[in-house]
């Protein structure tokens, strides 16, 4: 499909993107939204590379699962939506909404994570970050699992142009996992799921968005 991007520098140019990837028969395009350089797009005018964001369904049958990302923008649309899309395969639909955390959630699931349990310790390091730092917007994503099996997560908005690294212990994640397992209905996993989307995001959304 065929998306106008309009630079800065006034060019507009027309791109061509897919509407619908299955990450099982295009494995590039997983690489890419994990190294971050998914639709990436340079404008021949000025050279200044753009990383726009186009809502997008990724299939990954080997995982039985089916993405529908959304835009940031387009947070709100989800929210106010009164029933999701139907399919006819057997694929379960989880919602995300953004291209970062696209990437975060496609990692959680490549490291064979819990991805309700890695919600859930970013819920704690944004009660942590907050009390710290009241005035900053913080946002935290899952990034990797080091060589000892630590669990780490970059944290932006605690200082302008830098991104600060928080590592959690292997035993940490296991301990709220077994929680998970044990107290599946418990109130903090319940408020970190909407309908299909699953994210610490739910837990900050406004009122009117409830």
């Amino acid at each position: 499909m065929k998306r106008k991007i309009t630079c800065f520098c006034d060019n507009t140019f027309d791109v061509e993107v897919p509407e619908e990837i299955d990450l099982d028969k295009n494995q590039e395009y997983l690489n890419e939204i994990l190294e971050g350089s998914f639709f990436s797009f340079v404008c021949q005018s000025c050279n200044k590379k753009h990383k726009p964001e186009f809502p997008l369904i990724l299939l990954w049958p080997s995982r039985k699962t089916r993405f529908e990302v959304f835009t940031e923008l387009d947070r709100g649309e989800f929210y106010r939506r009164k029933k999701p899309p139907k399919y006819k395969d057997s694929l379960n639909l989880e919602t995300l909404i953004g291209y970062p955390e696209m990437a975060d959630r496609l990692a959680v699931i490549m490291n064979g994570l819990e991805p309700m349990v890695v919600e859930a310790l970013k819920y704690y390091l944004h009660l942590k970050a907050e009390e710290q730092n009241p005035d900053k917007e913080v946002n935290i994503w899952y990034y990797n699992s080091d060589a000892q099996g630590s669990l780490e997560f970059h944290i932006h908005g605690i200082r302008e142009n830098e991104v600060a690294l928080m590592k959690i212990p292997l035993g940490l994640y296991e301990k709220n996992l077994g929680d998970y397992k044990n107290n599946p209905k418990s109130e903090i996993y319940k408020s970190l799921r909407v309908r299909s989307y699953l994210s610490v995001k739910n837990t900050m959304r406004p009122d009117e968005l409830k």
